[in-house]
């Protein structure tokens, strides 16, 4: 199995500490990211820490 191709989307469920980071690393990677939390507010708070 090889790397995910930079093209591809990657959408993690979850914007807490482990979510935001794997959020991060994806994006560093060059992948387009989406970032999903059921709290409401959550997801831009992980945005925002990662953007820090």
């Amino acid at each position: 199995m090889g790397a995910l191709a930079t093209a591809q989307l990657v959408a993690v469920i979850g914007a807490g500490a482990m979510g935001s980071g794997i959020a991060q690393v994806a994006a560093q990677a060059g992948h387009a990211v989406r970032l999903y939390d059921a709290l409401d507010g959550a997801a831009e708070k992980g945005r925002s820490g990662i953007l820090a």
